[in-house]
């Protein structure tokens, strides 16, 4: 891997208080390289220059670091996970979380355990489906200390979604690309009707950029409704 130059990525992620071992550092670049291999094949991300990725899905992704404390013993579930990002880079750069990344679509999901296998990470667990069908009761509903999410959708939609596997007492973050303040606003009575209440919003530049991103935090008071989420589609047709 000694044809990367790595000092920047190591460097923004100092800047977050983020210390790579040896190790993490080359199953990040692997990760890279595998998800550039596998993007040839299926469409994984638009992002594919080395520097944009280390930054733009990496950097990105571990940015939760500023909201959550993630070396504690936490179950965290990635809804909509995509390639991966966050909750594989969390995983990789914070190995004692408990992790499930959660998609729809089933190539994702062998990326995923392709990238999994590579580097035989423990504790960390695929599964292909969509989140109003695992967070009904039985599957994986109220089960996690900490939801994540980097899909695109409205944070009405994306509370439906993901509020349900947060446990009483835990938290659910959005990560969000574009200044959204109306968004919170317009979001405050689903997250209510979902036993959440809005926390914190950070916002902030990713290091040495001028790419704006902001982590919207919501505390889970109470039990979600057992009529939420609706059923599949209805989140996004008819957000709360």
């Amino acid at each position: 891997m000694e044809k990367y130059h790595v000092d920047t990525f190591l460097k923004d992620l100092e800047s977050l208080g983020i210390f790579l071992s040896g190790e993490q550092t080359e199953q990040f670049l692997c990760y890279y390289e595998m998800l550039v291999e596998w993007n040839g094949k299926m469409n994984l991300t638009a992002i594919t220059a080395f520097e944009d990725v280390l930054k733009k899905h990496f950097v990105d992704s571990l940015s939760l670091i500023k909201v959550c404390d993630l070396r504690q013993d936490l179950n965290l579930i990635d809804v909509g996970t995509g390639a991966g990002f966050p909750g594989l880079a969390l995983k990789i750069a914070f190995p004692g979380l408990k992790v499930t990344l959660l998609d729809s679509l089933n190539k994702r999901i062998q990326f995923l355990d392709a990238v999994i296998g590579k580097f035989q990470l423990k504790n960390v667990q695929t599964v292909h489906g969509r989140a109003e069908d695992y967070a009904k009761p039985g599957k994986l509903r109220e089960t996690f200390d900490l939801c994540v999410s980097r899909a695109v959708a409205n944070l009405s939609t994306l509370s439906e979604y993901c509020l349900p596997f947060v446990k009483k007492g835990g938290l659910f973050v959005a990560y969000k690309s574009e200044k959204a303040a109306s968004e919170i606003e317009q979001a405050g009575k689903a997250i209510a009707l979902l036993g959440g209440r809005i926390g914190e919003r950070i916002e902030f530049t990713l290091p040495d950029s001028d790419i704006y991103r902001s982590l919207y935090v919501i505390e889970k008071t109470e039990r979600t409704p057992g009529k939420y989420p609706r059923k599949a589609g209805l989140p996004s047709k008819e957000p709360l």
